[in-house]
């Protein structure tokens, strides 16, 4: 099979496409890729800068819509089945492997394309919003990078879990055309956010961008908001000042969903089931933005790089 391997950490320029064998283990489940989710770990992966650093050489790829091709007895899968999973490492190819508690069957009415590029990023914001943030009926959630794929997410996953208002911060205009279709009630730009959505006016920000916006994103916050920390793909990671939580009875909240999911077998599934009476209807709809053939790996990993992508990133094999 054609697969991506990180052999050297020189950056995503350095991955390179290999004929390796077909993936094989009786105990997991053998799924034919046929989309796989680009994500910044990925890009983070090919410089060794990710927590995780599987020795080299080895095949990216943590999540992956596809078929299976086999399954173990008693997975509750079936061969034939389509199917969206989380590979961890692997999915880079044109066949991988999946535990089968976390591979899902996929809703006819979702592709390939959005299976690949919902388990990541909709878990990681359930598990802000709902279990870490505790999203109240009727609370207005504030969302940065609300043109990319936790951003548009966010914005889905809120309104369809009783959110009154979500109002999307994004750094163009044209990204903010890419948020309204998500959803937001409200977009404003970067520069300047905290003027347009006033003092004391948010319940709730969530946030996978840090860097220096940080500071205005508490003054955004009610009595008792919660800043909800994903990431920090603006590159540098804020400091806060705790006498700024303590006034204003706030909280900032971290979200470590791969480290508490993973280490917790079945709770990704609970998560999908609360989450797939959305999905089929509609109200959770993966925004899919580049796809790439297998062979352009570098080019959709560089293109992470200037937080220019908008949705999420996928590769089709």
């Amino acid at each position: 099979m054609r697969a991506i391997h990180i052999s050297s950490l020189d950056g995503p320029e350095a991955v390179e496409v290999v004929d390796l064998p077909d993936p094989a283990n009786d105990s997991l489940v053998t799924i034919e890729v046929k989309a796989a989710g680009v994500a910044f770990p990925e890009l983070l992966q090919t410089r060794g800068l990710y927590q995780l650093k599987p020795d080299l050489p080895f095949v990216p790829g943590a999540e992956v819509a596809g078929v299976v091709t086999a399954a173990p007895e008693g997975s509750g899968l079936s061969v034939g089945d389509r199917v969206a999973a989380l590979t961890l490492l692997g999915g880079f190819a044109e066949r991988a492997l999946a535990r089968p508690d976390l591979t899902f069957v996929l809703p006819d009415e979702v592709s390939f394309e959005e299976g690949a590029s919902f388990t990541f990023n909709y878990a990681t914001v359930y598990f802000a919003l709902v279990e870490r943030g505790h999203l109240a009926e009727g609370e207005t959630v504030l969302v940065h990078g609300a043109a990319g794929g936790i951003g548009t997410a966010a914005i889905q996953l809120a309104k369809a879990f009783g959110a009154g208002k979500v109002i999307g911060v994004v750094s163009t205009e044209a990204k903010g055309e890419i948020a309204r279709a998500a959803g937001a009630d409200e977009v404003v730009l970067a520069d300047g956010f905290l003027e347009a959505v006033g003092k004391t006016s948010v319940d709730i920000v969530v946030d996978p961008v840090g860097g220096d916006r940080f500071t205005d994103s508490l003054r955004s916050l009610r009595e008792h908001g919660r800043l909800l920390v994903i990431g920090f793909t603006a590159g540098s990671i804020p400091e806060v000042k705790v006498n700024r939580l303590l006034l204003g009875n706030i909280s900032v909240v971290g979200v470590g969903w791969g480290a508490y999911a993973m280490s917790r077998e079945g709770h990704v599934g609970t998560e999908w089931e609360a989450m797939l009476p959305h999905l089929r209807s509609g109200a959770l709809r993966p925004v899919v933005g580049a796809t790439h053939r297998l062979e352009d790996a570098a080019q959709a990993l560089t293109s992470l790089e200037g937080r220019t992508v908008t949705g999420k990133v996928v590769l089709v094999p």
